[in-house]
């Protein structure tokens, strides 16, 4: 009597190891599922992003305003009559203002004001 419950006990540890540590045990369930989460969330994260940038788009297709911006922002331009201001930090190069095309003036350079920071 005492064999046999030897042998069924180490019958139903043979079987719990593959269940815990196997290919398709629990852990390894655990672990995808933890993976599983994480790239939803990064797919929650991109799929934001792709709506940001798809607005974005259609902002700059539909109308001149969000393409003013831009030019605005990312090249410095200006429109006529207008006057940038630019405050900058000591020791920081002289950004280039871009006028709009066809418009030549002899106040081609920027007109900043570099005053001293107070520190």
């Amino acid at each position: 009597m005492r064999l046999l419950f030897l042998l069924l006990l180490l019958a139903c540890i043979a079987i719990q190891y593959p269940l815990w540590k196997g290919d398709s045990g629990w852990l390894r369930v655990a672990e995808l599922k933890e993976q599983l989460k994480e790239q939803h969330e990064k797919n929650k994260a991109l799929l934001a992003r792709n709506n940001a940038m798809k607005a974005e788009v259609q902002d700059l297709e539909s109308g001149t305003e969000a393409l003013e911006d831009r030019a605005r922002i990312e090249m410095g331009m200006i429109n006529e009559g207008e006057t940038l201001v630019q405050i900058l930090v000591p020791n920081e190069a002289v950004p280039t203002i871009t006028l709009p095309i066809g418009k030549k003036t002899e106040a081609s350079k920027p007109a900043v004001s570099a005053a001293p920071s107070a520190q």
